[in-house]
């Protein structure tokens, strides 16, 4: 059994489900959790199918009239919700990895944390990944999730090929090398298209990484240096409480050599200073679960994200709102905000900025245009952070704003709308794969169906 084969093989091992019933019998209540991940939104059926396999999905689709896909819950808001029945497709995973055209195929369920050590001991990576690795390969490119660094574009812009099973059963299949316009369409889609079971990606050599955190950034270094700061590691990220003129910590990931001598690290950067015991970007929160710092070497996958697999990440019961802006505005974005700071900091936890390489995915929030995210992780303070968040958008609105699919916002459709050119064709596409609407759910109405 050569390479390939053995992970092939130890992957569908790795996949076996726990809780795998028949396909077309759906989940009840005690097996399936019912709210997402930060137990901020409650599923509104308890009718969930549990495939295994991507060849149970069409049974599944058929058999339904109403169905969304579900994936590691991540999602924030109602992205994935039904009254009607869902499809987890959490146990869908296997991993093939074809060496010669530098790709991975796998079940869209699969976590990049599950992934990553797969591929890594074959030799090679992904070239990015976002700060959790929990979350699921489908549902990342669904909604356009990112990682962080000037040059690396979002997780979704790795995709090579999908296959989407339609509302009438049959397999569409979509790839960059053939499908062009109607591919790149099809990525980010929103959950709006049917039911994605299997995803090719984009790999490269596996490299390793050291990660380094400064504190105390003043917010007056970033007028002429944000894009220098910005693009001083691989991965850089600036976490801010608002307060104080500041940037709380700055992380940066670099690509280092494992067996080369560690360098000694500056101790300052921009006037903030080295850090010499690990940090959580919430300053009171225990640091066990972040990833290694402090220049140490270690797998391109244990330094990427934030977080470590095994962990809760972040701060577990939480909010997360994230907003979208060109690069070039960052500056006077992050000024905008910081006008709201005593109103924001008493419900926040941490904001993160962060950079996204523009991609041509049109239903990407980097669309076009090399982005700067601004992300808020709230305290689980739902009703106010929501009567907050216009404010927010309001300040944000001049530069372009777009909001993360898979996040609270408020942003009403008739603004949403102008910043995709492409949504007309999306919608148009949308409606041709699923004319009698079988995956359209309350979020779908309002955000690319609405008004």
């Amino acid at each position: 059994m050569d390479r390939r084969e053995l992970l092939k093989t130890s992957a569908l091992l790795m996949a076996a489900a726990p809780l795998a019933r028949a396909a077309n019998v759906p989940e009840d209540h005690a097996n399936v959790p019912r709210t997402n991940w930060s137990k901020n939104f409650h599923y509104s059926t308890s009718r969930v199918y549990a495939p295994t396999t991507p060849e149970e999905v069409p049974a599944i689709v058929l058999e339904n009239g109403h169905l969304k896909g579900l994936g590691s819950r991540h999602c924030f808001n109602n992205i994935a919700d039904s009254q009607y029945a869902q499809i987890s497709m959490r146990e869908v995973k296997g991993i093939q990895i074809d060496e010669a055209a530098q790709t991975v195929t796998v079940g869209a369920g699969i976590a990049y944390g599950e992934l990553a050590p797969v591929l890594d001991k074959a030799g090679f990576a992904l070239a990015n990944l976002a700060s959790l690795p929990h979350i699921s390969v489908g549902g990342t490119i669904a909604t356009a999730t990112h990682g962080s660094g000037v040059g690396n574009k979002n997780l979704s812009s790795a995709t090579r090929a999908i296959e989407i099973v339609k509302a009438d059963g049959s397999i569409l299949r979509l790839s960059r090398d053939t499908d062009g316009e109607r591919f790149r369409m099809a990525v980010v889609h929103l959950g709006a298209l049917g039911v994605l079971t299997k995803v090719t990606l984009d790999i490269v050599p596996r490299f390793d990484m050291s990660q380094v955190v400064y504190r105390n950034l003043s917010f007056d270094q970033l007028e002429h240096n944000l894009d220098t700061i910005l693009s001083s590691g691989y991965s850089v990220s600036l976490f801010t409480d608002w307060q104080r003129n500041r940037v709380n910590q700055v992380w940066i990931k670099d690509k280092a050599t494992a067996d080369a001598p560690q360098k000694p690290l500056p101790p300052m950067f921009y006037g903030a200073t080295l850090q010499t015991a690990k940090l959580h970007p919430i300053d009171d929160h225990p640091a066990d679960a972040c990833t290694e710092q402090m220049g140490s070497v270690g797998p391109w996958y244990l330094r990427l994200p934030h977080f470590k697999m095994e962990f809760t990440p972040s701060s577990g019961e939480e909010l997360q709102t994230e907003y979208f802006v060109a690069r070039k505005d960052g500056y006077r974005a992050i000024r905008a905000v910081e006008k709201l700071r005593d109103k924001i900091t008493p419900h926040l936890f941490i904001t993160e900025i962060r950079t996204i390489a523009a991609d041509d995915l049109p239903m990407s929030m980097a669309y076009q245009r090399d982005s700067m995210a601004i992300h808020f992780t709230w305290k689980p303070e739902e009703p106010t952070v929501r009567k907050l968040l216009p404010e927010i958008e309001a300040a944000l609105a001049p530069f372009g704003v777009r909001p993360h699919w898979g996040k609270i916002f408020e942003i009403p459709p008739s603004y949403l709308h102008k910043q995709y050119p492409a949504l007309p064709r999306f919608r148009a596409m949308a409606q041709a794969l699923d004319p009698g609407g079988k995956f359209r759910n309350a979020y779908l109405d309002r955000n690319i169906f609405g008004a």
